[in-house]
């Protein structure tokens, strides 16, 4: 998510009021919606509950279908009178959001270009025109191996988003694959937001679609030469399940299906090796994953297995060539024996011994290795200690390693864009709360690095006038929880400034410390930003992830609230306007949070929010319930039940004088169903002892991610900022 600034005598006011001002007082010109009850009892284990809300449900048929039933057209208009009551009560602020989706466009360069990078003989790159919202792919070919700008290349349209993009309030392009010779390229496109993607083929020459059209995939593909390609395709649930075989100018309805998943926790997906030299399956669940490879010449060939599933044992795989063009070599990075993971290697055809696996880089328990990047004379090692991301190179002709440095408290460094194995020189992202994201190339060899581009933010912005922090809080059993922590100098940090406090906090998925050009606005407008780096993510290894899912959950839910509380002892925060931001399973967390303790938040926002956590993973109907029971648990299992419904924020809303809330979803989601925050704002309301409005904002074109577009999605991100600023007391008059 992501202009004038305002003057610095208001951002100088606005974070140094003693105590902090009184909200606006808005009013609504209509009461909330109200959505009939038809009380629905569920079963399970002995165990009655009454869901009032659960015929809001619709299928994706009734969400698609030309003439609606009624129970379809009672739920979309109920949707339609939240987002007119959401409007109506935040009518106040509206000059704000107004002022914010400004700025917040202003900050961006609307003509842009990419760094390009160099594949097969020609150069990539993509380009962003002025007042458009998506993306221009372009291709040049290659003069050389050094930078195109030096030959002035001939940059031709491969793809434009824009022209995909018309007619449609929502696009995504999924990915886009070249085909062996150059000629054709494969790309998917969701007009939904449902995830669902349809792949299409385009003669690069002459800009014309081949007649191939494959529907309901998953997005990717994987060429093996240019008559042949696979994809992915979705069950009902949208998982991919099985893998297609599609040969180009016949009918895809004769694709063959050379592989079907049949276990319904895991998902597969298809690439094409960093060799070239085959076609790669991958089968995953959350805790185990299975390889299959395929030659790319032998296309009708049978798959065969790399390592056959085994219980706990995670792993992904590598090919590399051979320089002299004998058989190459695997890299497995696993955690067999390596909680936090080690890497491996083995010859081209001892993949199913490991006794023959040989050991390149041992586990290490205070580090996490997060990925490997091979070529031909270096390993490229992403590594995570104490919370932060490192990269570190050793080079295979000498054993040497050296590690690129990073200097601000809080950051994120990743390994970019690297397709070509026989070079010597890396591309690497590079951001920070106050560091605006940067592309550098690395001489692998030399050590040393150049910045190729610089995110851009248009406008009087300076790094240097802003301060980020890390800081450790206590957990109440002892822990230390990392975070990252930012704001604009001149903020009072003696216990008066509003403070927003982000988290996630499952799924293993670190939170890392980016820039947001958006985020300015609540900056510059004297709030702190903080991100708590709760248990449910990786931040410190594996344990932490292990230490917050399945029966430790809690304990993601607790580490976020002592963050609060440690912000506020530490006086960045003043106690009484702190903000908590979360989403998907993020949202989970907030409704967690405000249910545990309502009397400590000002206000929060719960972004397309996992909230009726029971109910959902009891239904094996609904998309991607089957692959998170080693996430959440089987509610199946009566331990499992109990656990979940100890803390599933739909079952657990109380008499309380809860926060003002703002809660966000997309009618189409594919992750989290529409109907979860629908019925939990109805819940919510019924129980609310307090004056705090509590809001839904129902994106009714969109799913999970919201608005598409680089534009677009700022509306929302306006709306959201506008509502914690006239929590905070600081709308002003749209300043």
């Amino acid at each position: 998510m992501r202009r004038v600034l305002p003057p610095l005598s208001i951002l100088m006011l606005a974070s140094s009021c003693t105590n902090g001002p009184e909200p606006m007082k808005i009013t609504a010109t209509m009461p909330p919606p109200v959505a009939a009850k038809r009380p629905q009892t569920l079963i399970a284990h002995g165990h009655e509950r009454t869901d009032e809300y659960y015929w809001m449900r619709l299928s994706e048929a009734q969400r698609n279908a030309a003439q609606p039933d009624s129970i379809t057209q009672e739920v979309v208009a109920h949707l339609n009178a939240e987002n007119a009551y959401t409007e109506a009560m935040l009518a106040p602020v509206k000059p704000l959001r107004e002022a914010l989706f400004k700025e917040m466009k202003a900050r961006i360069k609307e003509t842009d270009l990419s760094v390009p990078y160099r594949e097969h003989g020609y150069w990539y790159r993509h380009r962003f025109d002025e007042g458009q919202e998506y993306a221009v792919h372009l291709r040049a070919k290659a003069i050389s191996a050094t930078h195109p700008e030096e030959k002035d290349p001939s940059w031709s349209i491969l793809l434009d988003e824009n022209t995909l993009a018309q007619g449609h309030s929502f696009f995504d392009l999924g990915d886009f694959e070249v085909s062996p010779s150059n000629s054709i390229v494969a790309y998917s496109v969701d007009r939904v937001g449902r995830r669902k993607y349809e792949v299409r083929f385009r003669e690069i020459a002459t800009g014309r679609d081949l007649p191939d059209v494959i529907t309901n995939t998953g997005g990717g593909c994987a060429w093996a030469d240019d008559r042949f390609v696979f994809y992915p395709r979705k069950d009902h649930t949208l998982r991919s399940y099985r893998i297609y075989r599609h040969e180009l100018g016949t009918d895809p309805a004769m694709d063959v299906v050379v592989y079907e998943e049949k276990d319904p926790s895991f998902s597969c997906d298809v690439y094409r090796s960093r060799s070239d030299r085959y076609v790669m399956i991958a089968s995953e669940s959350t805790l185990s994953s299975e390889h299959q490879y395929l030659p790319v010449e032998e296309p009708i060939g049978e798959f065969r297995v790399f390592l056959p599933r085994e219980e706990e044992h995670e792993h992904s795989v590598m090919h590399t060539p051979a320089s002299t063009g004998a058989l190459g070599m695997w890299y497995i990075l696993t955690n067999w024996n390596a909680q936090n993971f080690r890497l491996m290697a083995c010859a081209e055809r001892d993949t199913q011994d490991k006794r023959k696996w040989k050991e390149v880089l041992p586990h290490r328990e205070e580090v996490l290795l997060e990925d490997v990047d091979a070529f031909r004379d270096h390993l490229v090692f992403s590594e995570r200690r104490e919370g932060l991301t490192h990269i570190r190179v050793r080079r295979l002709s000498d054993g040497r390693e050296h590690e690129i440095a990073f200097n601000d408290p809080a950051y994120v460094a990743y390994t970019g864009t690297n397709p070509e194995w026989d070079t010597d020189r890396l591309r690497y992202g590079y951001t920070s709360l106050t560091t605006p994201g940067s592309v550098y190339e690395h001489n692998l060899n030399a050590t040393t690095n150049t910045l190729l581009k610089q995110q851009e933010v248009v406008g009087p912005f300076r790094s240097d006038d802003y301060v980020s922090e890390r800081l450790w809080a206590p957990a109440r059993d002892g822990a230390r929880v990392p975070i990252s922590l930012v704001y604009r100098k001149g903020t009072a940090t003696d216990g008066t400034s509003p403070l927003l406090l982000y988290g996630y906090g499952s799924y293993g998925n670190s939170i890392d410390p980016t820039f947001s050009s958006a985020r300015l606005s609540l900056l510059d407008r004297g709030f702190v930003y903080a991100i708590a780096h709760i248990r449910g993510g990786e931040e410190l290894g594996r344990a932490w992830y292990e230490n917050g899912k399945m029966e430790h959950k809690v304990n993601t839910f607790t580490d976020f609230i002592d963050c609060a509380d440690f912000l506020e002892e530490r006086k960045y925060a003043d106690p009484k306007r702190i903000f908590c931001l979360g989403g998907s399973a993020g949202g989970l967390l907030v409704g967690a949070v405000v249910n545990m303790r309502p009397d400590r938040w000002k206000a929060a926002c719960a972004e397309v929010p996992f909230v009726d956590v029971v109910t959902t993973m009891l239904d094996d109907s609904i998309p991607l319930t089957t692959g998170e029971f080693d996430e959440w648990g089987d509610p199946k299992e009566k331990e499992a039940y109990e656990r979940m419904l100890a803390y599933s924020p739909y079952d657990n809303v109380k008499d309380a004088n809860y926060p003002a809330m703002l809660i966000t979803t997309g009618l189409h989601d594919s992750q989290v169903q529409y109907w979860e925050p629908a019925k939990w704002v109805q819940r919510l309301r019924e129980h609310q002892q307090g004056p705090a409005p509590i809001l839904l904002f129902t994106n009714m074109e969109a799913g999970h991610g919201g608005a598409s577009g680089r534009f677009e999605m700022l509306k929302e991100v306006a709306l959201i900022y506008a509502f914690f600023l006239e929590q905070a007391g600081m709308a002003g008059n749209g300043d």
